[in-house]
């Protein structure tokens, strides 16, 4: 088996990156198989770790509330039934499985000492609209299968301290706009007011857990948060999410950090009016404010020294880090009433901004709420900027990511032979349910490569291959622990 490149990709990331060390050659995993191989790749499990895996990752790729594309939300019927299936992929791998008042699916095996601190191991089973299958679902199956394999082998029970699964309810937050509902409520830090957090529709985060017979208080709420003292720490497996791992050439990446993260919501109100009869010169027009505020915030966000140099809010260190890991996106905008023949008399819009650096991505919103208040201004229209969502960033264990790191190093190995390039380490952009988690226990993540570095859509993909090489690190970071 040989990994070969198979297509390049300019050098402009959308994930934040740092390579350990310059690879020398490209590593790609064949998929096909020669009958001398074979023992080989029994040997590694690949019925398990390969081809069951991609199997059930299909399976679930298909447990949808919408025909003809992907979705499962928070307490979704369809995130129901797909919990019905790892549950039942849990016990199967000889897990006892059971279900919080959060909606969390758990698979425990306590091993050989069940007062030992425990990791934690998981991601989420909820999706975007128009999904992939492979995000949140690959980093739990890859654990279940994992712990599949130490159970067809008898050394299930030789795990030296207990190992949890846990599928989190919610961490895109699409259905009630407030991500890591599951993981912040075993964290401990989600606030009891958001049980009366209410859908488009009304009904609150309390009312769809009741709707699925799961009943919640206040009081159960704080109860889930685990005691930090029982747990060992957190390892969370994922698909990058940008094309690094593809241009490298590399199936997995160990990572660094994650950056912080601050969503807005804008609201810009002027006077409504018709648009063939008021003039030019006298309109107070919400949208071409709120166009010229968009492009304020690109200009700011490519160059930030540039707004932020002579301030004295930013170091060099700060400034140097803003300057290759800060994006800021647009991502929603609407207006009203929205007619074509009509000034609009409010225009709204998102704004999602990331970094690296905390104290910088403080420095760039204040700067950009005092930007967008003067351009408002001047141009005579109200401005409203929302805070709807802050997470700071989260740098991953030393101690962990070497063993991780480690882990993958000999899962890529063990498939292709003795390989000389360091496992790349990369910062991730995309938030991710370790966040949450991060104000319980130490943290550790992988990477696993996926096509394009496309994610969010119907077009995100992972080779059958690096979804073995995903079961193998798992694998050999569990061996780890016994």
């Amino acid at each position: 088996m040989t990994f070969t490149r198979i297509s390049h990709f300019s050098l402009f990331f959308s994930s934040f990156f740092f390579l350990s060390s310059t690879l020398s050659s490209h590593l790609y995993p064949a998929s096909a198989t020669t009958p001398e191989k074979d023992g080989k790749t029994r040997s590694l499990y690949s019925e398990i770790l390969r081809d069951e895996a991609v199997a059930r990752l299909n399976d679930l790729g298909k447990v949808s509330d919408a025909d003809g594309y992907l979705e499962r939300t928070f307490m979704s019927p369809a995130s129901v039934r797909a919990g019905f299936l790892i549950r039942e992929w849990m016990e199967d791998a000889g897990l006892r499985t059971w279900v919080d008042s959060m909606g969390n699916l758990h698979g425990r095996v306590e091993g050989m000492n069940a007062s030992a601190q425990a990791l934690l191991i998981g991601s989420h089973l909820d999706t975007v609209v128009d999904a992939g299958m492979f995000d949140g679902s690959l980093g739990i199956i890859s654990a279940i299968s994992a712990l599949k394999v130490l159970k067809s082998i008898g050394k299930l029970g030789e795990l030296k301290r207990p190992v949890e699964v846990i599928a989190f309810s919610d961490e895109e937050g699409v259905r009630f706009q407030s991500t890591f509902l599951g993981s912040a409520a075993v964290a401990g830090i989600l606030p009891v007011t958001a049980l009366k957090i209410s859908d488009k529709s009304g009904v609150t985060v309390q009312d769809a857990l009741k709707g699925n017979s799961i009943e919640i208080t206040e009081d159960s709420l704080l109860g889930l948060k685990y005691d930090p003292a029982s747990i060992w720490g957190y390892f969370e497996l994922h698909i990058e999410q940008g094309p690094v791992l593809e241009w490298v050439g590399f199936p997995l990446a160990v990572v660094k950090g994650i950056a912080g993260q601050t969503r807005m919501k804008v609201t810009v109100r002027g006077s409504q009016g018709h648009a063939g009869t008021v003039p030019m010169s006298m309109r107070r027009d919400p949208m071409a404010a709120a166009a010229e505020l968009i492009v304020l915030l690109e200009s700011l966000c490519k160059h930030p020294r540039d707004f932020l140099s002579s301030g004295g809010n930013c170091n060099e260190q700060t400034l140097e880090s803003l300057s290759t890991s800060l994006v800021c996106t647009v991502g929603e905008i609407s207006t009203w009433p929205s007619a074509s023949n009509v000034i609009p008399g409010q225009v709204t819009f998102t704004v999602d901004l990331r970094a690296i650096d905390d104290v910088g991505r403080e420095a760039v919103v204040y700067e950009l709420s005092n930007q967008m208040y003067k351009i408002c201004d001047r141009r005579s229209v109200s401005c409203i900027i929302e805070r709807k969502h802050d997470a700071n960033a989260v740098i991953c264990d030393q101690e962990l990511s070497s063993r991780l790191k480690s882990a993958a190093y000999s899962a890529v190995n063990k498939m292709v032979g003795q390989i000389h390039e360091e496992v790349p380490v990369l910062m991730s952009g995309a938030g991710h349910d370790a966040m949450a988690i991060s104000h319980l226990t130490k943290v550790g993540m992988l990477f696993v490569r996926c096509r394009g570095g496309i994610s969010h859509s119907p077009e995100e993909h992972v080779l059958e291959d690096d979804v073995w090489a995903a079961g193998l690190a798992v694998l050999a970071f569990l061996e780890s622990h016994m």
